[in-house]
């Protein structure tokens, strides 16, 4: 076998073992194998159900009242849970970003504190912003928080 499927096999179980993290901290069902990079982009596609902002609130920011309101306005989250509607796309993605980013923090910090206070506080490399709400903005949002966790985890300047 060639270096590059050893080097491919790798990165996949690299990435797989981030997406456990992802669906673990969304409450997403289990799948026998695990979830592939694929199948976690469609179960996001899909919609998320309601209660994984429920979940995620209580793993990443349990002092953050309004913490939904990252994902969703309370006036559409209120119709979804009267219909019984799973989040849109849209907001599934802000979500998932939010797992994504507590799991790197997680990994970080080792210690669920530590990672809650590094997303919660104004962080210098962003402006003075705080790493959850960019996060949730857009998926560059996301890579920066990332950036900067990485930066942390490789002894790089953050």
């Amino acid at each position: 076998m060639s270096i590059t499927w050893h080097l491919c096999r790798a990165n996949e179980m690299i990435h797989g073992n981030e997406i456990h993290k992802m669906a673990n901290v969304l409450g997403l069902e289990e799948v026998h194998g695990g979830y592939t990079m694929l199948m976690f982009s469609a179960r996001i596609a899909s919609g998320l159900p309601l209660r994984s902002i429920e979940r995620v609130h209580k793993i990443v920011a349990p002092r953050y009242r309004e913490f939904s309101t990252l994902i969703i306005t309370k006036q559409t989250l209120g119709r979804r849970r009267k219909k019984r509607e799973p989040l849109s796309r849209t907001e599934s993605e802000r979500l998932a970003r939010i797992a994504r980013v507590w799991s790197m923090a997680k990994d970080v910090y080792k210690d669920e504190d530590l990672a809650r206070a590094f997303l919660s506080r104004p962080h210098q490399m962003l402006q003075g912003r705080v790493p959850l709400e960019v996060a949730t903005e857009t998926e560059y949002g996301a890579d920066a928080v990332v950036e900067i966790l990485g930066r942390l985890k490789y002894g790089s300047a953050a």
